[in-house]
């Protein structure tokens, strides 16, 4: 193998609220780059996630789902997806299997129709969801979906990520869509994400689980503090990590403390379980819950939160 039969590259993996992308990118892992949760719009980073092979690199890029925006938060999600598009040698597009192609499908395939550099895949994601006939009939309007709107799909790939059905399928075909070039990343990286953004992510994702459904959105997480706690015993380290839990309303900081303060501690443990897998060393957790009022169409409160 020469330099000159190594192909790297990018490819984005994009799709409407909900449609698997982050679930698919943790199969394709092996491990979790990225948090999941069954509420819309939970991905508001791009996230990559890298694959190294002895004769390639590919960089999957998970972004956030496409919506019609409410908000400036939702605007710069929308900006930041149609932003990666520019920057990949390959685009899939996830489509469940068990849902009708709607509006949003529709949105997003026009928008890639539009795009000179990049090759297209659709990926129909839960395949497990649906009976053979079920699928088949999905694959045939995906197929339509793109003469329709102008896009020559390279392959329509059903996938299941939560059965780990085809998931190694789709990295052989987007690898070999990748154009020779450069290793850009370190054999061992698994993700370029710095360790303070997951952790705050591995926390909004417990604090998403049982919540009501305006929630979601209103729930930004902010690391004020992480480090390794000093005079610790070489084989018994632990990390300090203090955090606080933005909300938009006083009632909302109320839902997410819970009765006596068992909702939070709830987040508490089950983050800290999660981050202690992530980080490999014992955790001190300390969570707080403040306001932040409309933070999601307030620009100076955006720019605060990291968005």
């Amino acid at each position: 193998m020469t330099k000159a039969d190594f192909t790297s590259g990018f490819a984005a993996i994009v799709g409407r609220p909900n449609a698997g992308k982050s679930t698919f990118l943790n199969a394709a892992m092996g491990t979790k780059v990225a948090i999941t949760s069954d509420r819309p719009q939970t991905t508001r980073r791009v996230i990559r996630a890298i694959i190294t092979r002895p004769d390639g690199q590919l960089i999957l890029v998970d972004t956030p789902g496409i919506h019609r925006p409410r908000t400036l938060l939702g605007q710069r999600l929308n900006e930041e997806v149609k932003d990666t598009y520019s920057t990949v040698d390959a685009v899939a597009l996830c489509i469940p299997a068990n849902e009708t192609i709607g509006p949003g499908d529709r949105f997003i395939t026009e928008s890639i129709a539009g795009l000179s550099k990049s090759i297209n895949f659709a990926l129909v994601t839960k395949t497990d969801l649906v009976n053979p006939e079920q699928l088949v009939k999905q694959l045939i309007a995906v197929e339509k979906l793109g003469t329709e709107l102008g896009v020559n799909w390279s392959s329509i790939i059903p996938v299941s990520a939560k059965s780990n059905d085809q998931v190694d399928v789709v990295i052989d075909e987007l690898m070999k869509a990748m154009p020779q070039g450069p290793q850009f990343f370190p054999e061992d990286t698994v993700t370029d994400e710095p360790e303070e953004i997951f952790v705050s992510e591995l926390i909004r994702e417990a604090a998403l689980k049982g919540v009501q459904d305006e929630l979601p959105h209103s729930i930004a997480v902010v690391i004020e503090e992480m480090s390794l706690r000093e005079d610790r015993p070489e084989n018994f380290p632990l990390t300090d990590i203090y955090a606080s839990l933005f909300v938009e309303r006083d009632s909302q900081k109320a839902i997410v403390i819970g009765k006596g303060g068992s909702r939070l501690k709830r987040v508490g443990s089950e983050s800290r379980a999660e981050i202690e897998k992530f980080l490999g060393t014992a955790v001190f957790l300390d969570l707080r819950v403040k306001v932040a009022k409309d933070w999601q169409r307030n620009p100076k409160q955006l720019r605060r939160l990291g968005f």
